[in-house]
């Protein structure tokens, strides 16, 4: 998958999700992803850091 699909692919995501959603259930589901997001990169760069080091 290319970066135009992916990206059409997240934005029909959301459309989809936010018709079924009020306001207030949007923005707490934003913030659970972005707080989701947030925690997978640094374990991501937790990870790669620990790899690094193990390397030397």
């Amino acid at each position: 998958m290319n970066a135009c699909n992916l990206t059409a692919a997240v934005t029909a995501l959301a459309n989809t999700i936010a018709c079924g959603l009020k306001a207030e259930e949007i923005t707490l589901l934003s913030s659970v992803l972005m707080q989701l997001g947030d925690t997978l990169a640094t374990i991501a760069a937790h990870r790669a850091l620990c790899e690094a080091r193990e390397k030397e």
